[in-house]
C-alpha cells in the first residue's frame, strides 16, 4: 500500500493526543470534526494500527499510539524548524551569502560591497574566500560559494560568466627604474609621463617575475600575441610566485619586474611600486561575475550581487580599470 501520510495526519494526532478529546483538537486546529476524525482514520488505515481509545468521555492514547507520539512530536519539530529556517533565510534574518574572488578584488573592490551590505542585512554572514583564477571555478563548481568575481581560466560548461570589470595589462617596476623616465626615441630631451604606455617590446632584456600557471594573468599572457612576441622571459627558467603579494616582495626587492593587469598592480602590496600601461597593442583582462549553472542563488545571496553589480557601476575605479555592465 502507497503510504500517502503527511504532516496533516501527524498534526492530526498530536493534536487528538495533547486535548484528549476530537472536539477539542479540531478546534485548535480549526477544522470540522468530522474532517479531523477522517484524517485520523487514514492515519489509522496507513499504519495499520489502531493509535487511540475512544470512550464516551475522553480519547485516550493505546501502547501503540504513546510509543508513535514522541516520534511524532519530533518529525513536526523538525519540520517546523527547518521551515522556519528556510523562512527566516527568506527575509534575511539569517544565512551566509560567500563568494570567491582574486586577491585585488577583495583588497580593491569588495570592502564597499561588503559595508554597504552589511548595514542593510546585519543578520547575514558574509564569507569571502581569495583565490586564484582556478581557484575562484572550483569553490564555485563545489558551491563552496554563492558566486565568484574572477577571471574566466578553463570556460567550465557547468559555470556562466557575465562580463564585469576589464582592467589593463602593464609594467610594475621600482621607483627610480629607467621605465619611470623613459624618454622618447625620436626625441631624446622629451620624457614620457608615467602614465604614458610603454611597447611590450621594451620589456624584451628585462628579467620579468611571473604568477603561477593556475591564475588567469599568467594563463592570458602566455596567449596574447605580445607575450608571444617577447616571449616574457618563458625561453629561460622563470621566477614564480602563487601570488601577487609576493610578487610585489620580489619587485621590490629589485630581483625583476612584472606584468600585472592595473586592478592586481592598485592593491596594497604595490603600493611603493610603479606602474606603466603597455601597448603595441593594448591587452586587457576581463572579469566575470562566475555562477553555476541551474543553480539558483538564495534571497541574500541574489541581493549581494545585485548591490556588487550597481556598486561596481557607480563606484570611481582605479586607473586603468572600467566597469563593463
Amino acid at each position: 500500500m502507497a503510504n500517502n501520510l503527511s504532516i496533516r495526519h501527524l498534526r492530526a494526532f498530536v493534536a487528538v493526543a495533547h486535548q484528549g478529546s476530537f472536539t477539542q483538537a479540531a478546534k485548535h486546529l480549526h477544522l470540522t470534526q468530522s474532517s479531523l476524525t477522517a484524517t485520523i482514520k487514514q492515519l489509522e488505515q496507513q499504519s495499520g494500527l489502531i493509535l487511540l481509545d475512544r470512550t464516551t468521555r475522553r480519547v485516550l492514547l493505546n501502547p501503540e499510539g504513546e510509543r508513535f507520539l514522541p516520534v511524532a512530536e519530533r518529525l513536526l519539530s523538525d519540520f517546523d524548524t527547518a521551515l522556519s529556517d528556510l523562512q527566516a533565510v527568506a527575509e534575511y534574518q539569517h544565512g551566509q551569502v560567500g563568494i570567491a574572488a582574486s586577491p585585488s578584488t577583495i583588497a580593491c573592490l569588495l570592502p564597499t560591497v561588503v559595508q554597504a551590505y552589511r548595514a542593510r542585512h546585519a543578520n547575514i554572514g558574509i564569507l569571502l574566500r581569495d583565490d586564484s583564477a582556478a581557484g575562484i571555478e572550483q569553490h564555485v563548481l563545489a558551491n563552496d560559494v554563492d558566486f565568484g568575481v574572477g577571471g574566466n581560466h578553463s570556460d567550465q560548461p557547468d559555470l556562466s560568466y557575465t562580463p564585469i570589470l576589464r582592467d589593463r595589462f602593464g609594467v610594475v617596476f621600482c621607483r627610480g627604474h629607467r621605465f619611470e623616465q623613459l624618454t622618447l626615441c625620436d626625441s631624446p630631451g622629451v620624457t614620457l609621463p608615467t602614465e604614458t604606455p610603454l611597447p611590450w617590446q621594451a620589456l624584451a632584456d628585462e628579467e620579468l617575475l611571473m604568477l603561477s600557471a593556475d591564475t588567469g594573468i599568467r594563463a592570458q599572457l602566455a596567449q596574447t600575441p605580445a607575450g608571444n612576441a617577447i616571449r616574457l622571459g618563458l625561453d629561460r627558467p622563470a621566477i614564480e610566485v602563487s601570488n601577487p603579494a609576493g610578487l610585489a616582495a620580489l619587485v621590490e626587492a629589485g630581483i625583476g619586474l612584472s606584468v600585472l593587469p592595473a586592478l592586481a598592480a592598485g592593491t596594497r602590496s604595490f603600493e611603493h611600486l610603479a606602474f606603466r600601461p603597455l601597448s603595441e597593442p593594448a591587452i586587457y583582462r576581463d572579469l566575470y561575475i562566475i555562477h553555476r549553472r541551474g543553480r539558483s542563488l538564495s534571497p541574500a545571496a541574489h541581493a549581494m550581487l545585485q548591490l556588487l553589480q550597481q556598486t561596481f557601476a557607480a563606484m570611481p575605479l582605479p586607473a586603468h580599470v572600467e566597469c563593463v555592465l
